[in-house]
Order: structure tokens, then C-alpha cells, then sequence
């Protein structure tokens, strides 16, 4: 992300965030190979938020991504969570994954949470239902 994004528009968490209680963690291993991980952070009782998804350049295009969407989204489900939304990148190399977004039906919307407008970032939502 930093070779695509200016520091101040990272918005990836580091491991100790990703430790706070009010966020789940997984991942993906294939063949004793990390794949891919993705977290859920509860922003309140009913909207949580997609954060830190990233797979492994080895597998790319193999479907990671969406089996860890798939599992976080029927974990927010599980949770009662109404909403989920999330913040990604706006240049060509976040087009794989806004695709994928797009797919599972985000859709774009202004920032929410703490976020600010800024023209790397692309902020996505969709209602759980």
C-alpha cells in the first residue's frame, strides 16, 4: 500500500492494533503457506468495519480473498452487525479489490467512522441483511 498511497492515507492496521479487543482477526494458510488475512472491527453495535485484507502475491487470483469476505461478512452477520463498510485505495492497483467489493455488494458512500475525504481513498458499505 505505501508504494501505491501516500503514508497519511494508509489506513492498514499494525499488529498491535489488530490485537484490540474489539477486532477479529483471521487468516489463510494453503500448504503451511500464509495466503491471505482479513479482520472485522466492531465501530459499534450495529456497523462494523472491513480492515487489513491482504493476500499474498502468490495467491493472487486464486479466490483467498473472496473465501475470507465470504467469512467475515457471515461472522458479521453471526454478530447481529446491520452494516459493514470499509475504506480502500483509489489508484489501479486497489482495482482487484474494489472489484471484488463491488461483487460482494458494496457500494460507495461518504466516509463514516473517523475517516476524512481524501482522493486516495474509496469508501464502501453494505447492509447486512
Amino acid at each position: 500500500m505505501l508504494k501505491h498511497s501516500p503514508p497519511e492515507s494508509v489506513h492498514a492496521l499494525d499488529l498491535t492494533s489488530l490485537k484490540a479487543a474489539d477486532i477479529t482477526f483471521w487468516t489463510v494458510w494453503i500448504d503451511d503457506e500464509l495466503a491471505g488475512c482479513g479482520a472485522l472491527k466492531k465501530l459499534n453495535e450495529k456497523h462494523a468495519e472491513v480492515k487489513s485484507m491482504r493476500t499474498a502475491g502468490k495467491f493472487l487470483r486464486k479466490g483467498v480473498a473472496a473465501k475470507l469476505l465470504t467469512h467475515i461478512l457471515a461472522t458479521a452477520k453471526n454478530q447481529r452487525f446491520e452494516r459493514v463498510s470499509l475504506e480502500t485505495g483509489t489508484m489501479n492497483a486497489f482495482s482487484p479489490a474494489q472489484k471484488l467489493y463491488k461483487n460482494f455488494g458494496f457500494q460507495e458512500c461518504q466516509p463514516f467512522s473517523n475517516y476524512q475525504n481524501d482522493p486516495y481513498s474509496m469508501f464502501l458499505t453494505k447492509t447486512i441483511s
